[in-house]
């Protein structure tokens, strides 16, 4: 090719090259932190015998994590055990621990969470409705006597005035009341959504616990966040020791004492709420009250790979196996709580347990929210073990080894997904910011843009300035972004100019 006509490769290479812009004063931009450590997969052999395999065939069927119905059918167990029976830890000492636990569900919308949940529940959902059945019959039983007591008393009040003459002593005797049997207590398993003081009522006739479910627990975390509902957060958070009373005052209502506050929770939550949630709270927020770390069941766990269209019948052997136990626990009557024990061996081993678990959370290394999580284990690990021993062996009174050993499993398997929720406490959000970077490499954006350009496009995470901006501050950060600020005579405006290096290392 002559030098009259240049290479055409060469006319549109120095083309390209004239057109981009300078790296000069750029620097090599980072990557942006994981905020999501990982976790440790959930291991079948973490459930009793008579639970794997009905929860193993949910999560196989619905192609989800079988941590989502492993955390909601144990959860729903120990609300059915609540203060019917306590462990005692220690060989000589008087601390008890009663097992309701509290269970949080992490995932994203369309992981099967709620449809996972709803199924595990179904035990609890059966009793709830066979209460109710039995408690309507007896309601209309009794609603009769009290018809027939009020006509008896007319007719004593007719036949009261006949004597009240002639034998006052007899038409006094006449006007006694007839006595009624009481109304007949409505056993409650499970509630949704109800306010405070109407727990508090359902708890007086229902002393040993019941379960609080909430498909979407974000929006109950948020209420017990308001001004004004303070003594609605100091009922759940006395409700977690499962041991203590409370005196309701109000007026209109009179005084409801609740001589133990027994309350098992579970609830299902999107990634982005709890790690602003979390955010919050260790910040020093109203969520800054230990009320999270109470959540000791919590799991985030990773998604299957892939996915496989099963189209297959329950295992209806595995899951009459599963409702057996329901049912079992449920029966279980008591005046007072049940206290158990470790034998020889689980006694031992929960002290060495102990000696080891104790510095970890004492040491200082830990970040605070994460160290105030852990220690609730000291709960978690005994009142698991005791579920567990339930499970197998409702009558014997003696917690096994085997059954310890299951429960410092799961305290080993949840603190990890404990690690990666208290993430959002130590590490930026970088949600927003990755989907923001992605849309400036694919030249959505330009070479520089203001937060308020990019909210009007109204893309998911994006839709404010103000998170706009908080993404583009820590592209910054990371020197993929520049900040100027542009004063045009009234209030300064902020722009950011995109680094060239964004499209030479995309």
């Amino acid at each position: 090719m002559s030098a009259v006509f240049p290479d055409v490769a060469d006319v549109v290479r120095n083309s390209i090259e004239a057109a981009r812009p300078s790296l000069k004063g750029w620097g090599i931009p980072a990557e942006l932190p994981d905020t999501l450590p990982p976790v440790m997969a959930f291991n079948p052999e973490l459930l009793p015998d008579a639970m794997r395999g009905w929860i193993m065939d949910i999560a196989h069927r619905m192609q989800c994590p079988p941590d989502f119905p492993a955390v909601a059918a144990i959860t729903a167990i120990s609300s059915l055990i609540g203060a019917r029976a306590v462990i005692q830890p220690k060989a000589k000492d008087d601390w008890r621990v009663v097992p309701n636990m509290w269970g949080n569900i992490i995932g994203i919308p369309g992981a099967q969470k709620s449809p996972a949940t709803s199924e595990a529940l179904q035990p609890l959902n059966k009793l709830e409705q066979k209460a109710r059945d039995a408690w309507e019959a007896e309601k209309e039983v009794w609603d009769l006597d009290v018809k027939v007591a009020e006509l008896q008393n007319e007719a004593n009040a007719r036949d009261a005035k006949a004597l009240a003459q002639k034998d006052p002593a007899a038409a006094r005797e006449k006007l006694k009341p007839i006595d009624l049997p009481p109304s007949p207590a409505n056993r409650r398993f499970i509630f949704n959504d109800t306010t405070v003081e109407k727990l508090g009522e359902l708890m007086s006739v229902n002393p040993w616990g019941f379960l609080a479910y909430r498909d979407e627990i974000h929006g109950l975390l948020k209420s017990m966040d308001r001004e004004g509902q303070e003594g609605a957060r100091a009922f759940y958070l006395q409700g977690y020791d499962g041991n203590q009373s409370y005196t309701f005052d109000r007026i209109g209502r009179g005084t409801v004492r609740i001589e133990r506050v027994c309350i098992a929770m579970l609830g299902g939550i999107q990634p982005g709420r709890i790690q602003s949630y979390v955010r919050d709270a260790v910040a020093g927020g109203s969520g800054d009250d230990g009320l999270l770390q109470r959540f000791g069941l919590t799991v985030w766990p990773d998604l299957p790979p892939g996915f496989k269209n099963v189209d297959q019948w329950p295992d209806m052997e595995a899951k009459q196996r599963a409702y057996d136990v329901f049912d079992h626990l449920a029966a279980i009557e008591v005046t007072e709580p049940r206290v158990w024990r470790y034998d020889d061996i689980a006694q031992g081993l929960f002290n060495n347990w102990r000696e080891e678990f104790e510095p970890q959370i004492r040491s200082g290394d830990l970040h605070p929210a994460l160290a105030a999580h852990l220690s609730k284990y000291r709960k978690l690990v005994p009142a698991l073990s005791l579920i567990f021993a339930m499970i197998d062996s409702p009558d014997t009174g003696v917690v096994g080894a085997e059954h310890l050993g299951r429960a410092i499993d799961w305290s080993e398997y949840l603190r990890t997904h404990a690690e990666r929720l208290y993430s959002a406490a130590v590490m930026p959000e970088t949600g927003a910011a990755k989907a923001l970077l992605a849309k400036i490499r694919s030249g959505a954006l330009g070479e520089s843009f203001t937060p308020r350009q990019v909210a009007q496009k109204c893309w998911a995470g994006m839709t404010t300035t103000e998170a706009v901006r908080k993404a583009a501050e820590l592209l910054a950060d990371y020197d993929w972004l520049h900040r100027d600020v542009v004063q045009t005579g009234g209030r300064p405006s902020e722009r950011y100019d995109v680094n060239p290096r964004v499209w030479s290392r995309a």
